[in-house]
This record gives structure tokens, sequence and C-alpha cells, in this order.
């Protein structure tokens, strides 16, 4: 049986359409445009104006962020809505349908860090490195690990559960947590991803560490990079 055209599910708008029932083939459509699924993995955290998006994607125009919005809305990705008083500001928030994408950004991610092309060293926004966190976690290093972990970098602070072979983050104050990483995330990332020693980096200036000095040095080593594959 032939099926017609806007039978199954509503008809979301697009700019291009690739006649192709194929899941793949949708994605391309929700997020193949450039910067739209760095777009979801900045709002994986939770809400964003746009100039903090902007700093997040330091690359991206105004005007390109702006398309990128608006098309990302039309399709279901995200919405927008304006704080309450007194921040009375409209900020960008992923849907249901957006949130669920986080396990295709962190497979996406696993696969490309084995090109032999993937450089570590580049510079990350505060969302990705706390997402590669969420990528990359070694359960069985983990192991017997139940502890709160707070990061602060600049503004922007998250706090981390670590615990069960998981470590889900959220945005959220830092401090009260046994461990804090004050920092930049491409520091960060130098420790836990370029095996930078801590000690190093604090003797540098770049790095403060409250708390659990033992915690901070197992917890560099707990996101080991995949091997590459050629």
């Amino acid at each position: 049986m032939k099926l017609e055209k806007g039978t199954i599910g509503p008809k979301l708008p697009r700019q291009r359409w690739y006649d192709d029932a194929c899941g793949t083939a949708m994605a391309l459509e929700l997020v193949g445009e450039r910067w739209s699924l760095l777009i979801v993995r900045e709002l994986m955290f939770g809400p964003r104006r746009f100039n903090e998006l902007r700093n997040g994607l330091p690359g991206i125009s105004a005007n390109v962020l702006t398309q990128r919005l608006e098309g990302m809305e039309a399709s279901g990705m995200l919405t927008r809505r304006k704080l309450p008083p007194p921040a009375s500001v409209q900020v960008y928030e992923l849907t249901r349908l957006g949130y669920a994408a986080e396990t295709v950004v962190k497979e996406l991610g696993r696969w490309a860090a084995q090109s032999p092309l993937h450089d570590p060293t580049l510079p990350l926004s505060a969302a990705s490195v706390m997402l590669s966190f969420r990528t990359m976690l070694d359960a069985g290093r983990a192991e017997g690990i139940d502890a709160q972990i707070g990061f602060r970098f600049g503004e922007e602070e998250f706090r981390a559960h670590l615990a069960d072979g998981a470590i889900p983050i959220r945005r959220g104050e830092a401090a009260g947590a046994e461990l804090v990483f004050t920092t930049m995330p491409t520091v960060l990332a130098a420790a836990v991803y370029g095996g930078v020693p801590l000690a190093e980096l604090e003797k540098a200036g770049v790095l403060s560490i409250e708390g659990n000095r033992s915690l901070a040095e197992r917890f560099v080593t707990l996101f080991p990079l995949p091997p590459k594959l050629i």
C-alpha cells in the first residue's frame, strides 16, 4: 500500500526535503543544517538567552543564529518564551523532542572522537564539556563513587551527582558540593582529556580546586577517550 504524504503525523515546514522515509533523513531535516545540532547541545542543560547561545557558539553570526532558531522552532525542536519579572527576557528552550536528541548527540560525539582528526585541545563551551562527561564516563572506573561535584566557568555554574556509574548534570549552584572546580572549560578538558596534571594547572593560576582533593585526582581519570579508528 502506498502511503500518501500528510497521512502520518503533522507536516512540518522545511527548507528542503529529501523525499526519503528513513529516520536518518528525517534527523537531517530536523538538525542537519550547520550549527543546529550545536544549538541543541547548548540548550541541553536548560533555557538560554540569545546572547548566551552566541557566547557558547562564538563562530556563529547573529543572523545565522536567528535563522537556525526560527527553523528549529518551526520544526518542533525548541520553543521560546519570556521569563517572568524581574528577568522579563526571552529565552529558548528545547522541547521534549529536542531533549530526546541527547542520546544522538552523545553517540555522535563518541563516534567522532574515534577519528584521527579529532582534536580535544580545541575550544569548548561549558555545555560542551559537561555533555562530554555524560558521554565519556567509564562506569567501571567510577565504581564506588557517590559525590556531588560543582563546576564554575565564569558566570556559569553546574552541579553533578556522580553515582551508580552515571553523572547527571544540571545548571545550578556549585557551592556546597564535596568537590568544586573553578576554571574554564578548555582548561578542565586539558586535565581530563589531555592528561595535564591538576597541580600544574593550579600553579599556572588557571584552575582552583575546593574540597576533596583525592576525589579531584580520581575524577579526571574517569573519562577515557575511545581508541582511534583508521
